[in-house]
């Protein structure tokens, strides 16, 4: 099975994976050099891209995992991965580590674990499991829908109370395209749709912080807010612009110099902007719209919903997450400190995104299987038709 597995593995997903990730270390070291001397007083600056690149190392063995483990098995383990992540979230709130305001972090030695990201996954398995299992009462809302998304707003409740409003909105995100590729019937979809605009809109007039609130004035009018909150979107848009086509040349931003806070991280694409310019920039849309292309062609393959359902799930998440990162560098959305996928620093979103799209190139290589022993068997079909 494993000799199988490997000769029908779609290997251009994990190819760019890797293109990806190793611009991104390439671009860590480029952005965070500076800040990592002159503000956190690191005598080497290389700092983050050595900390990124342990956190790759750890990842390998996890992908290895995803690639070979035949996608079928995470059925059995969807409830004890749903209890573990509930869990964490919880003991977060006791034992987390605060970094800028956010409780979102356990501290273990030198490193950060951050259980958010691992919600991710575990809210795509879970809710592809559930989804396929209900495929015969799919229509029946009490049972196959309600169930589900009160887990939704579980997991987005814990969230949200880190205070990580950003990634919170990404599991309601990802959790709404997975519903709406389940199977729901029209009434049901406009229901939630209904439902869902009612309740953002009290969400957001009732529970936002002042700080949160004062992230959109950031976004739409940072220029009134430039000595502030706006200083970090204003700095991003000199950076992208000042780049041009081809960039200044690898190395030679200035917005990294202590003008764009912690470059490295959620705006490092603007840093890339600065640097290499618009080629750089859309080098990274191109290497992530061809994973989430491919995400969702196996999906559309698979004939296995709870397999499809996966390669969904994981497909929106890389779109949704790269939308909101480079949304937020744009001024196009609020800041939400959401990661750039395999290129930003931050090594619980690498690890997650190793290990995802590991297990899309596992589905997709059961997907080639079947269609590679169906080709088989009609072939063999027409010889002996022939005869």
């Amino acid at each position: 099975m494993l000799k199988k597995l490997f000769h029908h593995y779609d290997y251009s997903m994990i190819i760019v994976m890797l293109l990806l990730i190793s611009f991104g270390l390439i671009m860590v070291f480029s952005a965070g050099s500076i800040w990592a001397v002159s503000v956190l007083d690191k005598t080497s600056p290389g700092y983050f891209f050595i900390r990124q690149l342990i956190w790759f190392l750890v990842a390998v063995p996890i992908g290895l995992i995803g690639l070979i483990m035949p996608y079928q098995a995470y059925r059995a383990l969807v409830k004890p991965m749903l209890l573990v992540t509930l869990v964490l979230l919880v003991l977060l709130i006791f034992l987390g580590n605060n970094v800028n305001n956010a409780t979102s972090w356990f501290r273990i030695g030198f490193f950060n674990i951050q259980p958010a990201e691992i919600v991710k996954i575990t809210l795509i398995l879970y809710l592809a499991s559930t989804f396929s299992n209900k495929q015969k009462s799919i229509d029946h809302f009490s049972t196959a829908v309600l169930p589900p998304l009160s887990v939704v707003m579980l997991f987005f409740m814990l969230v949200w109370m880190q205070p990580d409003l950003g990634t919170a909105m990404i599991l309601i995100a990802i959790s709404a395209v997975m519903i709406v590729c389940s199977g729901l019937k029209m009434s049901h979809l406009l229901s939630l749709v209904g439902g869902a605009a009612a309740g953002v809109a009290i969400f957001f007039m009732v529970f936002l912080s002042d700080n949160q609130t004062g992230r959109f004035t950031a976004a739409y009018d940072p220029f009134s807010v430039a000595d502030t909150t706006g200083r970090q979107l204003i700095n991003s848009y000199i950076a992208i612009a000042s780049g041009g086509l081809t960039g200044k040349g690898l190395g030679k931003s200035i917005e990294k110099t202590g003008f764009l806070p912690e470059p490295q991280t959620d705006f490092i694409i603007s840093i890339i902007g600065e640097e290499l310019g618009l080629l750089g920039i859309l080098f990274v849309i191109l290497c992530i719209a061809y994973l989430v292309f491919r995400g969702f062609v196996t999906a559309i393959r698979c004939k296995d919903v709870f397999g499809s359902l996966i390669a969904i799930g994981i497909s929106s998440m890389m779109a949704i997450q790269t939308f909101v990162n480079l949304g937020a560098a744009t001024g196009l959305i609020p800041v939400t400190g959401v990661t750039l996928p395999f290129v930003s620093y931050g090594g619980s979103s690498l690890i997650i995104m190793v290990f995802s799209i590991c297990v899309l190139t596992n589905i997709s290589a059961f997907v080639n299987m079947r269609r590679s022993g169906n080709r088989h068997e009609g072939e063999r079909e027409n010889v002996k038709a022939s005869y």
